[in-house]
C-alpha cells in the first residue's frame, strides 16, 4: 500500500523569499522509471516462455515502483492558509529494494536515527565484512541462515574486544548496529554487513552506570586471526544445520531444490557471479567497458583488511565521540539505497550502462547491461518480506538492562525506577521522522514555510478515490502527466562530505540525495 511521503528520488530546488524550495520531483521522466515501466512486463513474459515466475514479492515491489510518486495514483493537497497556494504531494511506496526516492528516505532517517537517540558519545568503528559467493545466494535463498551467521560474527568481534580490554565476558559488555547491505556497485547481489561496534567495552559498576572503556584499534594481525576463526565457525554452523556438505578437499551448499517454476535460483545466482540471467546471451558474463589499468599503488585502508576461505574483514574507519557529524555520515554511507540515478545512462545502442563510483582494480569503470537484464539485476535486489535488514546488538539491543543507561534516548530503561508521571509511551520514545523533517535535516529546505507568502501549508486532504483523482487531474490539465514545473534556478553550490572518500571501495555505491 502506498503511504503518504516524498515522491521521487531528489528535490528540485527553487529560490522564492531568499532560500530553497521544494518541488516535487517527477519519476516519471527518469531513465530508471522509463527501462521499469517499459522492459518489466517484457522480462515477466520471458520467464513465463521458459515456464517460470517471479515470486510475489518482487512483483510486488515492481508494481509498488511504478506508483510511487505519480499523482495518478493518489496525493495529499497541502494549502497555505494565508494565500491559499496550493500542491499536490504524491504518495511513495516505502519498498526497500531498488527504489531510490525510498531509499534515500530510509536512509535520512537512519541517519538521525543512530546518532540521536542510539549511539552514545563513544568512538564507534564500522566493521565490514563479505562473504564468498555461494554464501551470498544461500543468504537470499534462505534469510534465517543468515541471522545466524551474523551472531556467529558479531560474538567473535565482541569476545575479541572483550579479551583485548582485559575483562571477562561476564563483567562487561559492548554494542554494535548492523546494517545488511544487498547490493555491491555493479548492482549485483551482495550481501555483505556493515557492523557499526562501540570501539571499546562498558564496565559494570556495583548499581552505577556502566563506565566505557575504549581498546585500541586491531592491528592487521588480529583482523587475520579473526576471520579465520569467523570462516571456521561459520563453516561448522552451516554444516550442522545441513546447508554445507564438505570433504577434504572442498566444500559446496546442500540446498533442497527449488521448484522448477520458480526464477529467483536463475536471476539470483546469475547476479551474484556478474553473469547474464535471461536472453539469448543468458549464462555468459556481463558486459564490462575498461580503461587502462591504474597503476598499483599503496591503499593505507588496506592496513586493516584481513581475508581468509573467501571470507573479507575490514576495520579501517572509525571517528571519535564527539565528532557526531562524522558518524551521521558514517551512517548516512552504510544506510545508502542500492541504485544511483546519476550514474545511470543508455548508450547509443540501447545498453544500460552504470558506471562504477570506484574503477576496479583491472580497470572496469562501467558495466552494460541489455535492457531486460537490467531488470532482472534490480530483481535479485528485492528482500523477502518481513526480513530485518538492520539488527541491534549487546547494550543496543531493545532487550538489554544496560540500554537505557548508555543510549542518548534513554529507550529500555526499567520503568519501575522512574516516576509515574515520567513513563512514556512506545510512541512518545519513538517516532519516525516526517518528510518535512527529512527534507529540513538533509537539505535545509523546510517546506513549512509558503514559497510565495511565508504563511504556513497545512494538508487539507487525503486523495484516494480515483474518480476524484481523475477529475482534479483533468482541471489542471495534467491527465497523462504531472503538473509542469514552474522555471527553477540551479541550486546554489555545496561542497561534498569531507569524510566519504575513506568510505570509498570496491562494493561500495554513491548516496542518493534527498
Amino acid at each position: 500500500m502506498l503511504s503518504p511521503g516524498k515522491g521521487g528520488s531528489a528535490p528540485v530546488y527553487g529560490h522564492a523569499l531568499g532560500h530553497a524550495t521544494y518541488e516535487r520531483h517527477r519519476p516519471e521522466q527518469t531513465l530508471l522509471y522509463q527501462l521499469v515501466e517499459k522492459h518489466y512486463p517484457i522480462l515477466v513474459e520471458q520467464l513465463e516462455f521458459q515456464g517460470k515466475s517471479l515470486p510475489a514479492h518482487v512483483h510486488r515491489e515492481f508494481e509498488a515502483y511504478l506508483k510511487c510518486g505519480r499523482l495518478k495514483h493518489g496525493f495529499l493537497r497541502v494549502r497555505c492558509d494565508k494565500c491559499h497556494f496550493e500542491r499536490l504531494v504524491a504518495f511513495s511506496c516505502k519498498k526497500r529494494g531498488f527504489c531510490p526516492s525510498c531509499g534515500a528516505r530510509r536512509m535520512a532517517e537512519t541517519a538521525a536515527l543512530l546518532p540521536d537517540e542510539v549511539l552514545p558519545d563513544v568512538p564507534p568503528r564500522q566493521w565490514v565484512i563479505s562473504f564468498p559467493f555461494p554464501l551470498r545466494y544461500l543468504f537470499a535463498a534462505n534469510p534465517q541462515a543468515m541471522g545466524k551467521v551474523l551472531g556467529i560474527i558479531y560474538r567473535a568481534i565482541s569476545t575479541h574486544l572483550i579479551h583485548k580490554a582485559g575483562y571477562r565476558l561476564k563483567d562487561v559488555a559492548t554494542g554494535a548496529v548492523t546494517l545488511i547491505q544487498r547490493f555491491g556497485s555493479a548492482l549485483n547481489l551482495n550481501i555483505h554487513f556493515h557492523i557499526l561496534f562501540l570501539d571499546g567495552v562498558y564496565v559494570y559498576r556495583n548499581n552505577r552506570p556502566p563506565r566505557f572503556r575504549r581498546v585500541k584499534a586491531p592491528d592487521k594481525s588480529e583482523l587475520e586471526d579473526l576471520v579465520q576463526l569467523i570462516s571456521q565457525r561459520v563453516g561448522r554452523c552451516l554444516e550442522r544445520q545441513g546447508l554445507l556438505e564438505q570433504d577434504t578437499e572442498s566444500a559446496w551448499l546442500d540446498l533442497d531444490p527449488a521448484e522448477d517454476t520458480d526464477a529467483m535460483p536463475q536471476i539470483l545466482g546469475s547476479s551474484v557471479s556478474y553473469r547474464i540471467a535471461v536472453g539469448p546471451q543468458q549464462g555468459r558474463k556481463a558486459f564490462m567497458i575498461r580503461t587502462i589499468r591504474p597503476l598499483d599503488r599503496p591503499d593505507p585502508g588496506l592496513e586493516r583488511v584481513a581475508k581468509a576461505n573467501g571470507f573479507s574483514l575490514h576495520a579501517g574507519v572509525s571517528c571519535e565521540g564527539h565528532q557526531k557529524d562524522k558518524r551521521e555520515r558514517l551512517c548516512r554511507y552504510i544506510s545508502r539505497p542500492a541504485v544511483a540515478t546519476p550514474r545511470l545512462s543508455l548508450s547509443s545502442t540501447g545498453k544500460v550502462v552504470y558506471t562504477l563510483k570506484t574503477p576496479y582494480r583491472d580497470g572496469t569503470t562501467q558495466l552494460a547491461f541489455e535492457p531486460v537484464d537490467f531488470i532482472a539485476r534490480l530483481a535479485a535486489l528485492a528482500p523477502k518480506p518481513r526480513v530485518n535488514l538492520t539488527r541491534y546488538h549487546g547494550v543496543l539491543a531493545p532487550n538489554h538492562r544496560w540500554r537505557g543507561e548508555v543510549t542518548p534516548a534513554k529507550r529500555g530503561k526499567d520503568v519501575k525506577r522512574i516516576p509515574n508521571d515520567e513513563v512514556r509511551s512506545t510512541v512518545e520514545h519513538h517516532a519516525a521522522m516526517t518528510w518535512v523533517q527529512r527534507l529540513k535535516r538533509v537539505s535545509n529546505i523546510d517546506i513549512e514555510v509558503c514559497s510565495r507568502c511565508g504563511g504556513s501549508p497545512k494538508v487539507i486532504a487525503c486523495i484516494e478515490d480515483q474518480d476524484v483523482i481523475d477529475r482534479i487531474l483533468a482541471h489542471l490539465r495534467e491527465k497523462e502527466q504531472d503538473i509542469a514545473p514552474l522555471p527553477l534556478l540551479t541550486p546554489p553550490p555545496r561542497a561534498p562530505p569531507e569524510a566519504l572518500p575513506l568510505f570509498a571501495g570496491k562494493d561500495s555505491s554513491s548516496t542518493a540525495a534527498i
